[in-house]
């Protein structure tokens, strides 16, 4: 069992021990406890329980629990817990914007024990009426519920693709397949994905649906299945799996049409033919071929969403995608400096390790408070630990940057003097949520207007498929980077990817450069730029317009030239 899941029944035990009102004492320890063991460098399974005890912050009592996860993958006390709590209640502590006393009292007062109910008590009012909780709250829980709803069963892209790559294994070792893809939405590289979709070739589908059916993983469900497709799931897992069959020579024109979107292969390619027609017409080597007879340049997988690549490759002018081979380094990332895994030290060593010439430390500001952000104090010692580095690594450099706090009114962290200390700043929102879209951009605007804003972090904060971002007019505020010579991040976190895809495109349009920014808590976090490069050329993202693409001197200067702009505006 790895960290997270350990961790996970650890946090399912400090909600349920906080939702049974155990003593506040025993849940502080076990929160102060999970907060230190998610920062550590060691696989718990791996610890005895002697060892366990001698982890900082953790006591006798969550050291004997974590052994007993270790020794039997779970622990009595969460059992006990779960024997006591309905299963619906449970369900609810997954809720953003609620938290267990809160679920208490509506399990308690009103007798809600499920999201239904909850969801019936709050159209009805009845929420509102309890103590502590008002009409805003009835509407944050309703918001939540039925974001929970539309996305249930879901998963984002990264988690996806290791699924379909799984079935794709399976799927190629039966005898009756002589080939196999993932297709439809994980192919054009949607950032959350509704439906896990492959297409096999064969000469048998009788026989394959047959041989699929004798895989213990996949189980069928008929109302999914059809003439030409096998539905069912794998696994535990609820995301829908479709296979879909083909015959070989009909392969590549059926492949094409369940990976473009619906309004990609409806497109007119002439006057009687759209390129749907034509994939229906003929049999074809490949996509390239079929792309060609079509009269367009050959438009990957990731472009083909009806936006702009039609257009462009009738006119020979779609873009020369971003490569990861294009990167030369990895802005945005944490130590454990504030809440990060690693050390400076580590981060810096195994960036450098992966090939890049530079790795941009921004640790939390100061009024990250639940982040453990740093005060003036400490960001002088980091800088000097940075230049001890520097010395030692060099010719690759850490980059002294920040991730500073937009505070409500849109101003940043820090004092003037401090905010000139780094090399570079990227300008985050992390608390008070909840604005409207006028007061949301507003607060962007003038975060944006700081002189010591060098890139604009997580434009929305959203997290996919666990809360909306916060509403946003893009425009504005992609024209305000535009004129104030702000970049604006590709957050590359599974969970972020933010700026969104669908607004890569205007933000090119603007001369606004991007940065694919991994946020990386810990040295695996840097492998998650590769669902940011994925992203961006979804969005049509080219190396030039990409702002980590610059090397160590391109982007020396960029950062010199743009602290210059404060002196000269002082």
């Amino acid at each position: 069992m790895d960290n997270r899941s350990i961790l996970k029944q650890l946090k399912l035990v400090a909600a349920l021990m906080e939702l049974h009102d155990e003593n506040t004492f025993k849940i502080r320890g076990y929160n102060n406890a999970i907060f230190n063991l998610d920062k550590l460098d060691i696989e718990l399974a791996t610890q005895s329980l002697k060892d366990l005890e001698g982890i900082d912050g953790v006591g006798k009592g969550i050291a004997a629990t974590i052994d007993e996860i270790n020794q039997k993958g779970t622990a009595d006390a969460l059992n006990q817990y779960l024997e006591s709590t309905p299963e619906g209640i449970v369900e609810l502590l997954d809720i953003k914007g609620i938290g267990p006393k809160k679920i208490k009292v509506l399990w308690k007062e009103l007798g809600i024990e499920s999201g239904y109910e909850l969801k019936e008590a709050a159209n009805s009012g009845l929420v509102a009426n309890l103590k502590g909780f008002g009409e805003k709250t009835q509407k944050t829980l309703l918001e939540a519920l039925e974001f929970k709803e539309a996305n249930a069963n879901k998963l984002h892209y990264a988690d996806a693709i290791a699924l379909a790559e799984e079935i794709q294994t399976i799927l190629g070792e039966l005898k009756k397949v002589s080939q196999v893809e993932i297709t439809s939405e994980i192919r054009r590289r949607l950032e959350v994905i509704s439906e896990i979709e492959l297409i096999t070739a064969t000469e048998d589908i009788n026989g394959l649906e047959t041989e699929i059916n004798q895989v213990d993983s996949l189980k069928q469900d008929q109302t999914l299945s059809g003439p030409t497709k096998w539905g069912g799931y794998f696994g535990e897992h609820r995301i829908p799996v479709l296979v879909h069959f083909s015959n070989p020579k009909d392969f590549v024109k059926r492949h094409f049409v369940l990976t473009g979107s619906s309004q990609h292969i409806a497109q007119q390619v002439n006057e009687k033919e759209s390129l749907y027609d034509l994939a229906s017409t003929r049999a074809f080597s490949s996509e390239k071929d079929l792309y060609m007879q079509a009269g367009l340049d050959f438009i990957e997988p990731e472009l083909r969403e009806s936006t702009f690549e039609i257009d462009a490759a009738k006119n020979q002018n779609l873009p020369k995608l971003v490569e990861m081979g294009d990167l030369k380094g990895i802005l945005h990332n944490h130590s454990t400096y504030s809440d990060g895994k690693h050390s400076l030290a580590q981060m810096a060593k195994y960036c450098k390790e992966l090939g890049y010439e530079y790795l941009g430390i921004c640790d939390h500001s100061q009024s990250a408070f639940y982040a453990n952000g740093l005060d003036e104090i400490r960001v002088k010692k980091q800088h000097e630990e940075i230049d001890r580095l520097n010395q030692e690594l060099a010719p690759f450099k850490i980059l002294k940057g920040i991730e500073s706090d937009i505070l409500f009114d849109g101003s940043l962290d820090y004092s003037e003097e401090t905010l000139a200390s780094f090399d570079f700043i990227v300008s985050s929102v992390h608390s008070v949520l909840n604005m409207n879209r006028q007061k949301a951009t507003d607060r962007l605007l003038r975060a944006i207007e700081n002189p010591y804003t060098t890139i604009l972090g997580h434009p929305t904060g959203r997290l996919l498929l666990r809360r909306k971002g916060y509403p946003i007019d893009h425009k504005a505020i992609i024209d305000h980077c535009a004129k104030h010579n702000v970049v604006i991040e590709i957050n590359a976190n599974p969970w972020r990817l933010d700026l969104d895809w669908r607004w890569v495109k205007y933000a090119i349009d603007q001369g606004v450069k991007l940065a694919i920014n991994p946020d990386a808590h810990e040295m695996n976090g840097y492998h998650h730029m590769q669902f940011g490069l994925l992203a961006g050329r979804k969005g049509g993202l080219t190396a030039e317009m990409t702002f980590n693409a610059l090397s160590l001197s391109e982007i020396e200067k960029h950062f010199a030239e743009k602290k210059s702009q404060v002196t000269a505006n002082a």
